[in-house]
């Protein structure tokens, strides 16, 4: 028996590369972005023992804690991530935290190999933790890319259910 088709596209059979992808901050595309951390989950169990029956312990869920996203962008002239860590803690005045700006509702778009977004995901209420501005500098490399990277935690996630599978020809 063959493998079962995508719901669109009955004459596909893999599933979408993890290299086309982009990432929508304050509406636009993050330039020369190279890599994505996973969007992941985990709910945590809290264990309990009925009065009547304590010799079972019994296992339900609790709270979901959601784990930080790290991106990687080239580095280039595009002020994208240092713009948005100095909203957490701006060097030029007081240290205070812009309570307007600094949480972001980002978007990532799953790319098909012809660059028509797939799958969709919105992340809530992101803000930056951690910001690295340079990467290790190294004389005896002379091939390797600079990157910077910005860390995000945020409140979830959730896929957007109206970005269909887009039929591809």
């Amino acid at each position: 028996m063959a493998a079962p088709t995508f719901p669109v596209n009955a004459h596909r059979y893999d599933p979408y590369r993890t290299f086309k992808f982009q990432v929508i901050i304050d509406g636009q595309p993050v330039a020369a972005l190279q890599k994505m951390g996973a969007l992941k989950k985990r709910v945590s169990e809290v264990k309990w023992r009925s009065a009547g029956d304590p010799s079972h312990q019994r296992v339900i869920p609790g709270g979901t804690e959601y784990e930080p996203v790290t991106l990687e962008q080239g580095l280039t002239h595009d002020p994208v991530f240092e713009n948005w860590a100095n909203l957490v803690n701006n060097i030029q005045g007081d240290g205070a935290i812009s309570l307007v700006n600094y949480r972001k509702d980002i978007v990532i778009n799953v790319l098909n190999l012809q660059g028509q977004v797939a799958i969709s995901y919105k992340l809530f209420r992101a803000w930056v933790s951690e910001y690295q501005a340079l990467p290790e500098f190294d004389a005896n490399t002379t091939n390797a890319v600079g990157i910077q990277t910005l860390t995000l935690q945020h409140e979830g996630w959730e896929r957007d259910t109206a970005v269909g599978e887009p039929s591809e020809s």
